[in-house]
């Protein structure tokens, strides 16, 4: 995918969290995920995102292909998440990978009663 669609989904998700309230001045776990062809490929990638803020994990998807979700501990910057989406994909594209996204949680605070 182009350069220019990932800032444009980005910039898009951003605002949308800022809008929802986000707190961007903490750390958050980011999950970005990767769709490979195969297991061993998808666990090849994996091995390159271990850490103590990073964690990744493989799964089997229904149609047959396999899941990547890498979580880093981060804050939600464009910067950020855009440096580590082309880390990302620098080690998924030559193992016949493909970008699938990221995505963080977003706390719903309860007014206090």
């Amino acid at each position: 995918m182009s350069t220019a669609f990932h800032d444009d989904v980005s910039s898009n998700v951003l605002r949308r969290m800022k809008e929802g309230g986000f707190d961007f001045a903490r750390v958050h776990p980011i999950e970005f995920y990767a769709i490979f062809p195969d297991e061993d490929r998808a666990r090849m990638a994996a091995k390159n995102f271990r850490g103590e803020s990073l964690n990744a994990q493989v799964s089997a998807r229904e149609d047959g292909a396999w899941h990547l979700q890498v979580s880093k501990v981060m804050y939600a910057t464009h910067a950020g998440i855009d440096d580590f989406e082309q880390d990302l994909e620098s080690v998924v594209a030559p193992l016949g990978g493909v970008l699938d996204g990221w995505g963080v949680t977003q706390e719903i605070l309860m007014p206090r009663t």
